[in-house]
């Protein structure tokens, strides 16, 4: 079995090797660590990971979508809590003042799980056992850093920050989002944006960064009538894998409500939501966890907190946070703000409850990679979704023959603009395959003798290597629904 950091090694080296991603300014000995930009194939593949879940979240759902500021005014995080509490503990060498996050050097070299809101001096207890991985030095020096980026705008300077989350934009829009929807509660709002964590020791390639993409869910609702609405109880037969206190849990959310393993019929659905999606990605069931953190792990803003995990060759990962916010955000904006904040509903007045839902994109696709990367012989294939696929068909003539790379590039111009194509004459057929199955190109299409005399082409699987003859005027109807599964 392959360690973690070669698992990570092989995948960011195949990431390189073809275009997904690569270091920010790698050209530069000075670049910082933890930024990361998406290459040719990459670019592709994050976009249409962003349209299937527009699609299958923010569509199916019925949400509202925003796109906020990256850059909000300090009130913004003194009412959110982050001035105060978005911290992560470091500490430093003693010998070559090398500094380290605290918690993840103690996970990585003695191999236990630190809860993240361990106090200070418990993490302290354990650094003991601890050298430097740089020197061997002694550590020491432990403290709280704060990973939110300051900066000024504007001539007189004023204090600014880079958002540490794309909720915040949410949070502060939600009275004008509130009549935009005709105050009607449950409200979701959706945002997908770049976040901003000056990370102590960002590494593990795409796992943690100091840029990076969410997408983010905030579900506004009444905590009187999240039993009572009828939508949810759709998901009352669906199984979920839950994970508590260390043991695997299948149940039906049925099951898990009237166990109070869920507290409410509202998070149950979101949950499942987002299970089906990553579902849908062809991400097994088996593969799938919510780890329900415990109260040293929670965020300081929740009540009730679960992790959508995924087990990737390197481990479990996280790919989506699950929070329950209660009333603390809207209340805490309301407080520092001086805007009323309270909804009537059902005849009620209150402040509106959020569930969250908080998608880590990069990491997402990165763990989409992980999985769907396979070798079966002499064969490297990228077995991802045929609707993620950065390249979507690859156009072949079956030898540089005339006539065939005519019809080939009048084929590959039938495509292009409805699908991500590629021309390829250079090489082997058979070559020109195997670097198509390499970056997950679903269905490559190869004209030969034949099709001048019938104008019929070849279409190859990437996943079975079966072949079908497909006339040229049917292509583009045949392809649509193969790629669709439709």
């Amino acid at each position: 079995m392959r360690s973690k950091e070669m698992s990570i090694e092989k995948l960011t080296k195949y990431a390189l090797q073809y275009g997904f991603f690569f270091p920010t300014a790698e050209i530069y000995s000075t670049a910082p660590s933890g930024f990361w930009d998406f290459g040719p194939l990459g670019s592709l593949l994050k976009k249409k990971f962003l349209d299937f879940a527009i699609r299958e979240l923010i569509r199916r759902d019925e949400m509202i979508l925003i796109d906020g500021a990256q850059i909000l005014p300090r009130d913004v995080f003194v009412a959110s809590g982050h001035l105060e509490s978005f911290t992560d503990p470091v500490c430093s060498c003693q010998k070559c003042e090398s500094t380290f996050r605290a918690d993840k050097l103690i996970e990585e070299k003695l191999g236990i799980h630190v809860p993240e809101r361990l106090p200070l001096a418990e993490l302290e207890k354990l650094l003991q056992n601890v050298r430097c991985p740089s020197c061997g030095g002694q550590l020491g020096n432990l403290r709280l850093f704060n990973m939110m980026f300051k900066t000024t705008v504007g001539i007189d300077g004023e204090e600014v920050y880079l958002r540490p989350e794309t909720t915040q934009n949410i949070y502060i829009s939600f009275p004008r989002l509130y009549l935009y929807a005709r105050r009607r509660l449950p409200l979701p709002v959706a945002q997908i944006g770049r976040s901003f964590r000056n990370e102590i020791s960002p590494r593990q390639s795409l796992l943690r960064l100091r840029e990076f993409t969410q997408l983010e869910i905030e579900v506004f609702y009444n905590p009187t009538t999240v039993d009572k609405i009828d939508k949810y109880r759709q998901v009352a037969k669906q199984k979920i894998p839950l994970y508590i206190n260390g043991e695997r849990i299948i149940t039906t959310c049925e099951e898990a409500v009237d166990q109070r393993y869920i507290p409410n019929w509202l998070q149950a659905y979101y949950l499942v939501l987002i299970q089906e999606f990553y579902n849908k990605l062809g991400i097994p069931f088996g593969r799938i966890r919510f780890r329900q953190l415990n109260e040293e792990e929670k965020a300081f803003y929740a009540t009730r907190a679960w992790d959508l995990e995924i087990e990737t060759n390197f481990g479990w990962i996280e790919l989506v946070a699950c929070n329950d916010r209660g009333d603390y955000d809207l209340t805490s904006h309301m407080k520092v703000s001086g805007k009323d904040m309270h909804v009537t509903d059902e005849d009620i007045r209150f402040i509106p409850h959020v569930f969250e839902l908080s998608m880590g994109v990069d990491r997402s696709i990165l763990t989409l990679l992980d999985l769907g990367l396979v070798e079966e012989g002499e064969r490297t294939v990228l077995k991802i979704h045929r609707e993620l696929a950065p390249i979507t068909v690859a156009v072949f003539p079956l030898v540089k023959n005339e006539g065939l790379i005519k019809i080939a590039k009048e084929v590959y111009e039938l495509l292009r603009l409805d699908f991500d194509v590629v021309y390829d004459d250079s090489g082997s057929i058979g070559r020109r395959y195997r670097r198509q199955d390499a970056i997950g190109t679903p269905y490559c299409v190869t004209i030969d003798y034949q099709t001048l005399e019938d104008r019929s082409v070849t279409v190859r699987d990437r996943d079975t290597m079966e072949q079908e003859r497909v006339m040229i005027t049917d292509l583009k109807n045949y392809l649509t629904k193969k790629i669709r599964g439709t």
